[in-house]
């Protein structure tokens, strides 16, 4: 099945060609009127996958609580940026709003800024946030200059990616072209070599690797805004700590209705994904990192154990056994603790940040 969507995008290959696997997320997800982040409410049970903050509240308050430990660490600016990409329904950012009202002068100091695409999200981040008085941005590069806190939950994921096969010829593009009915899209390999060969590693033929662009220059945009204004970026994502130019074969995925499916199928219906090189973020923002490590062990050095027996103290059986079982997904090696990944960027001005290391910090 193709859908709206699929129509159009078959029609532009049929007249000017096949296109990259980029131009094809950047269409499904981004398209003004029929991409899927522009109109699907895709988070919780009813939508096509859960974040962590829609998990517990746990993650959005240890998150706020390391945010604030950063604006301390940049020595408590009295206006501060605080900025978060892909906020979803806001359920992170109102967590950890919530948990940092005790945060002497923090509050005061947030100037807060949403950068979100999908107008129905954007209603219920209203009601999660309207009383620290948003500003809502389509692009990163519309927040205003300031000193920057910045948080990106499963953001980076959903950026365009390009895939190559190494061949015996070099490294060859995939691309999304025309069955023989002239109808159906389908996937095969450029008939030339791809000039993004340069960017990829040498490797045995048969070899596969992905490369996002987009994910490279929006951390550049972010490094060269934390190195001109100051402050601190979390990038929280899964994928892998791979080198920049490393090669890790395919891992562009397609959920709908919290199941898998041909990453072809009904484009702008279907939620589209991909593993984060972390490793190239970390190099295009060319400003100082921290990580990534796992998420569990970011969680387990913020405190959550401790978080989760604060909580089930004054819960009943059920909330205790599901306070466990939220606990449990969220750090667990076999569940989202080891496959998440966190990484910190930062500017040159502070100090290092709780988190990423099992050495106690001095902050607080």
């Amino acid at each position: 099945m193709t859908g709206e969507l699929g129509r159009s995008i078959a029609r532009r290959i049929a007249l000017t060609g096949p296109i990259s696997i980029a131009d094809f997320m950047a269409e499904a997800l981004g398209h003004p009127r029929l991409g899927y982040y522009r109109t699907a409410l895709p988070l919780g049970a009813a939508g096509d996958f859960t974040t962590a903050p829609e998990i517990s509240q746990m993650f959005g308050e240890l998150l706020g609580a390391w945010l604030a430990e950063r604006w301390r660490a940049m020595s408590s600016p009295a206006a501060v940026r605080l900025v978060e990409l892909g906020p979803g329904r806001g359920t992170l950012m109102a967590d950890a709003l919530r948990a940092t009202r005790g945060v002497t002068g923090f509050h005061a100091a947030i100037d807060l800024h949403l950068v979100e695409i999908n107008e129905r999200l954007r209603e219920l981040q209203v009601v999660a946030l309207d009383a620290f008085r948003p500003t809502w941005h389509a692009r990163f590069d519309d927040v205003p200059a300031g000193p920057m806190l910045l948080v990106a939950n499963e953001f980076f994921d959903a950026l365009p990616v390009r895939q190559f096969e190494r061949t015996p010829r070099g490294w060859i593009e995939r691309m999304v072209g025309l069955a023989d009915d002239g109808e159906t899209l389908r996937l095969a390999l450029a008939p030339g070599l791809t000039p993004f060969a340069s960017a990829l590693p040498d490797a045995p033929v048969g070899a596969q690797a992905e490369l996002s662009e987009s994910g490279r220059t929006l951390a550049a945009a972010i490094g060269a805004r934390l190195e001109r204004d100051g402050g601190w970026a979390l990038i929280v994502d899964y994928g892998h700590d791979a080198g920049p130019d490393g090669a890790h074969g395919w891992s562009l995925q397609a959920v709908r209705g919290h199941r898998g499916t041909d990453i072809l199928d009904r484009p702008g219906e279907t939620d589209l994904s991909a593993h984060v090189d972390f490793a190239a973020l970390a190099h295009a923002t060319g400003q100082p990192t921290f990580g990534p490590v796992g998420q569990g062990d970011f969680l387990r050095r913020l405190g959550i154990a401790a978080r989760a027996e604060a909580l089930k103290a004054r819960a009943s059986e059920a909330q205790r056994g599901a306070l466990d079982a939220a606990l449990a997904r969220l750090i667990a090696p076999d569940q989202m603790g080891t496959l998440f990944r966190v990484l910190a960027v930062g500017d040159t001005r502070s100090a290092a940040p709780v988190g990423f290391s099992d050495i106690p910090s001095d902050a607080t």
